[in-house]
């Protein structure tokens, strides 16, 4: 899981950069940010060394994330909206939200730090790179992205409660937020917002 996500998220990252005209070295470092920034502050969380500081091997597979958002970007005119990105997108959340579910279980956290834990597992590298694409983090706002990771990490909770072994929840947690995320996109789903409408709010 942890694999499948350095390389999907760290090409997202790079994608949107590229979008962006970031010079290559700025790409890289948006790339890797939105790789192991969440990764990161999971590990610090329930009390370990981050996984990126201990494996060479990670970084090597977040460089590759970003070597593949180089190549879709000679071969594709918008690589961050082409449908390999946005699934990218998708896999990099699922598998994301099941290594953070799993870590924190592993860790005997509550059953909200299990959920809080998979969902800062997961978007918190997009929210870091956001940041330094001079932009308001997208996860906090409408768009339907960190509920799927909360969806996820409260099905990996539930499942492990009711006895479901490691494995078919973390594949649950998968399903359920890999599925989410790609019915959002499809059909367009948003949370609402708290912006008042009516005569007293728009002036008139």
């Amino acid at each position: 899981m942890n694999t499948i996500g350095l390389v999907a998220f760290a090409l997202v990252g790079a994608t949107k950069a590229i979008r962006e005209e970031f010079d290559l070295f700025g790409v890289a470092v948006v790339g890797l940010t939105t790789a192991f920034a969440g990764g990161a502050t999971r590990d610090v969380l329930v009390g370990r060394m981050p996984l990126a500081l201990r494996s060479t091997g990670e970084v090597t597979l977040g460089v590759l994330g970003v070597c593949l958002a180089v190549g879709l970007n000679v071969a594709l005119a918008r690589p961050d909206e082409h449908p390999i990105a946005q699934l990218s997108d998708a896999v990099g959340l699922a598998a994301f939200t099941t290594a953070g579910a799993i870590v924190a279980t592993a860790a005997g956290t509550s059953g909200f730090g299990v959920v809080a834990i998979a969902t800062i597992n997961a978007v918190g590298g997009g929210a870091f790179a956001d940041i330094l694409l001079n932009r308001s983090p997208f996860v906090l706002l409408e768009d339907f992205y960190a509920s799927c990771a909360v969806l996820g990490g409260a099905t990996y909770w539930l499942a492990t409660t009711v006895g479901v072994t490691g494995s078919s929840a973390a594949a649950a947690c998968a399903l359920v937020t890999i599925g989410t995320r790609l019915a959002a996109v499809t059909y367009g789903w948003r949370l609402p917002t708290a912006q008042l409408r009516g005569p007293a709010h728009d002036g008139t």
